[in-house]
């Protein structure tokens, strides 16, 4: 049997319609940008500044592809932000759902504490980490290399992976892990074979967040990275931008195809994405 929901909780017409434009205005906003880079990718050069612009280019061409991706270290570019990505993506979640895993389930002096310390990382601004990052990174002999890129960014998502999974990990029953217990599962069977697969709507988020963050990171690359075969893939389309002129065809060319992977991260995990990323703000 279902009941109504009373007459002032549901919404009016006129309410509807509203809403309707303002989120059409939005979608429109922000589709808008990528659309014209798409179409000026496809533009030669010396249509790509016309006025007013051409949406459709005619004639259409892909030699800002073909230029881009054939310029120097381009596909080293390339493949040294899928690796970087991937390996960030890959122990970032690992640390953090261990260390969620810790503050969700297990009882120790301190825990509440350490947690709030934790998302004190979620508090204080990238840029203002950049000059203590650089010494540390002296200290440990990771400048310029990929390594020192991946050690940071991982402690970069730390937090915001740990409070969302512990969120998540904490709304798994506990008689699951007490039913295991009994036959002899120890915390990190459990952790293992029934928090992480249970875990897949959390992981998914913590995977899109850390793969388009790790993908897209400018600052510290530029900042420790000098080597051009050890570059990344926003550091070698800024390169694209000269001090007198900005070959934009290029740049939007080499732009699009930095979003296929990200495309394809998300399409693999879009279906987990929204139902990890509640749940872990609402019960973390």
């Amino acid at each position: 049997m279902t009941t109504m929901s009373p007459a002032w909780l549901r919404p009016s017409r006129t309410g509807l319609a509203v809403r309707y434009i303002l989120l059409t205005i939005g979608a429109v906003a922000m589709v808008l940008p990528f659309l014209y880079m798409l179409s000026t990718s496809f533009k030669g050069q010396q249509y790509v500044l016309t006025t007013p612009p051409q949406w459709f280019p005619h004639p259409a061409t892909v030699s800002n592809y073909t230029t881009a991706w054939n310029s120097d270290h381009f596909p080293r570019y390339f493949l040294n932000s899928v690796v970087v990505a991937v390996v960030t993506t890959v122990v970032s979640l690992l640390l953090s759902s261990m260390m969620a895993y810790a503050f969700a389930r297990f009882d120790f002096p301190g825990r509440e504490a350490m947690f709030r310390i934790l998302l004190l990382g979620l508090m204080i601004p990238a840029m203002m980490l950049i000059i203590p990052q650089f010494i540390l990174a002296k200290y440990l002999h990771l400048l310029d290399s990929l390594t020192g890129l991946v050690v940071f960014y991982v402690a970069a998502s730390l937090s915001l992976n740990t409070f969302l999974l512990r969120g998540f990990f904490e709304a798994v029953p506990a008689e699951l892990e007490q039913a295991m217990e009994v036959d002899g599962a120890g915390s990190i069977t459990r952790y293992w074979r029934l928090i992480l697969p249970l875990a897949r709507p959390a992981l998914a988020t913590a995977t899109i967040f850390t793969f388009l963050a790790s993908w897209d990171e400018y600052p510290w690359a530029l900042t420790i990275i000098n080597t051009p075969s050890k570059q990344t893939l926003p550091l070698g389309i800024a390169l694209f931008q000269g001090q007198n002129s900005t070959l934009w065809g290029l740049v939007f060319a080499a732009s699009i195809a930095a979003i296929g992977p990200v495309i394809v991260v998300f399409l693999a995990f879009h279906r987990h994405f929204v139902q990890g990323l509640t749940t872990g703000a609402i019960k973390g």
